[in-house]
């Protein structure tokens, strides 16, 4: 068990380690995980043979929960609107063409039956959405025409159907009788049906929740992925389709501290897609690649060249959607770890040659993120797509507008630069609107232009909100007696590694804005702006 943990710890911080490194290669950062999932396998040097297709299929289809609640909790609605039909026609009709043009493909050229070429086309017909917003946020591609939107929409939502096809197709190859008809139904009606009904009822318990405890409803959201998922999975409905309808509604919801929560699951699902690919590299067999090598690249750019650009060309067509979009959208469509989990499903069903549609699989969606995923911006840049003026982070939930406003407080204490100043005077020096004046022994003031600050006064003040980037850090310090500021006047800090700059003290109760000349005492509260080097 100790063994296990401390396995599973290190590869964690390994990976976290590297992501930062990954993200300057001229590939997404992903294929990362996947190297080094194959490096610690059984043909690598660390030669762990690992080959439980069951446990890997249970773990990832857990991981992938929690990625489609996210894409579709983190969907900008109001964003997605003008693209939703389009998106959605895509992301069902769409994956319903692709399953079936790349099923004729693997059987006329590659001699699949028809059983498992349509199998082999509904596990790849999915365009992924960890590969996909991987790429749009690592490259920052804000794309014309809500491209960006359509193309966030429909990987998101495009799984469910993807997953039906699958579990279908996969029953009929491993000889199972099945009611198609009625399997169908049970898996849209319950799938939709719970997935909206667990979604409005959460959307209006999540207050209680927020209550409860600081952060828990943060811990409600998670609970509620997980039910969306289990409850129609456990009745044999479509728990994926579930689980995104449910983060639809929820985000789409007006609730308190959304964004705080869409930041809580970015950082899960960035582990979910790390447990994926890295446990897909470690499954996998990389002596048994090549001779997937051919069949999986024919696939790729079958699929890149003729099923995908007929699929969106088609179902665009009544849009009348520029060529050039055509021509992006259909490029865009990653395949990645969603299509290898379901190749998981279709193993652990029990169908024939289980292992080589893995391995097959596996090739195709690899080959796809290299290929498709590297050359997605210089594409979209060669298309005339790229939108300069747009910020493709609006197209998510987690995204704060930089006019926001936030209210700070500001205490004036003895010889403050604003004691004894009007307002008029102070706001001609400042971008801070003061709001209220709350002043001892006296009503609150509701301030104007003529209004004179007094010492002791406490300010309440609206200032423009700062997002963090990965430029700038900003926390928040207790200084310690024996630390590097205690004690010592601001220009006289020396500077690290990392430049910073002392932007307030907090001390006995006053807020300090402090300059080259101020000294820090042990005790204060110093925020500390930090500059990457």
């Amino acid at each position: 068990m100790n063994q296990i943990l401390l396995f599973i710890g290190l590869v964690i911080i390994l990976c976290l380690t590297i992501k930062p490194v990954g993200k300057k290669l001229p590939f997404p950062t992903l294929l990362i995980f996947i190297a080094l999932g194959m490096l610690l396998g059984v043909n690598g040097p660390a030669h762990i043979d690992f080959s439980d297709y069951a446990l890997t299929e249970t773990v990832c289809s857990t991981a992938l929960l929690f990625i489609m609640f996210y894409g579709g909790f983190n969907t900008n609605i109001d964003r997605a609107k003008p693209v939703a039909v389009p998106a959605v026609l895509l992301s069902t009709l769409g994956v319903v063409i692709t399953a079936g043009i790349t099923g004729a493909f693997a059987h006329f050229v590659l001699g699949f039956d028809w059983i498992g070429g349509l199998l082999l086309g509904s596990v790849v017909a999915s365009t992924d959405a960890a590969s996909v917003f991987s790429v749009l946020r690592e490259h920052s591609l804000s794309l014309r025409g809500g491209t960006d939107s359509l193309l966030e929409v429909e990987s998101g939502s495009n799984d469910p159907v993807a997953y039906m096809l699958t579990a279908v197709l996969a029953t009929l190859a491993a000889g199972g009788d099945i009611n198609i008809p009625v399997l169908l139904a049970k898996q849209i009606i319950l799938g939709v049906g719970l997935g909206l009904a667990i979604g409005w009822a959460s959307s209006r318990l999540i207050e209680r929740a927020r209550a409860t405890a600081e952060g828990a409803q943060t811990i409600f959201l998670f609970a509620v992925a997980i039910v969306a998922y289990a409850l129609p999975s456990y009745l044999g409905g479509n728990g994926f389709l579930a689980v995104y309808l449910a983060g639809i509604v929820l985000g789409a919801s007006d609730i308190t501290g959304k964004v705080e929560m869409a930041h809580f699951f970015d950082t899960l699902t960035e582990m979910a897609e790390m447990t994926i690919f890295f446990l897909l590299g470690l499954l996998v067999t990389p002596a048994r690649l090549p001779q997937m090598l051919l069949p999986g690249l024919a696939l790729m750019a079958f699929m890149l060249f003729v099923s995908r650009p007929i699929a969106v060309g088609v179902l665009l067509a009544p849009f009348k959607t520029n060529p050039r979009q055509v021509a992006l959208i259909s490029w865009a469509g990653l395949r990645g770890a969603a299509s290898v989990v379901f190749s998981l499903f279709a193993v652990v069903t029990g169908i024939p040659g289980g292992h080589d549609l893995f391995d097959l699989v596996f090739v195709i969606a690899v080959s796809s993120i290299v290929v498709q995923g590297s050359l997605l911006p210089a594409v979209a840049k060669k298309l005339d797509m790229i939108d300069a003026e747009g910020d493709v982070r609006r197209t998510f939930n987690d995204y704060r507008d930089e006019d926001g406003m936030s209210f700070v407080k500001l205490k004036v204490g003895a010889g403050h630069p604003f004691a004894g100043r009007s307002l008029a005077d102070i706001g001609s020096a400042t971008d801070m609107l003061v709001v209220l004046v709350l002043r001892d022994g006296a009503h609150p003031v509701l301030p104007n232009g003529d209004t004179v600050i007094e010492e002791g006064d406490l300010l309440v003040m609206a200032a423009p909100t700062f997002e963090e980037r990965a430029e700038v850090t900003l926390r928040e310090v207790t200084v310690t007696p024996h630390g590097r500021l205690a004690g010592q006047r601001l220009r006289d800090v020396p500077q690290g590694k990392h430049p910073f700059i002392v932007v307030m003290l907090k001390r006995e109760g006053q807020t300090i804005i402090p300059d080259g000349n101020t000294q820090v005492h042990a005790g204060d509260e110093a925020v500390i702006a930090t500059l990457a080097s």
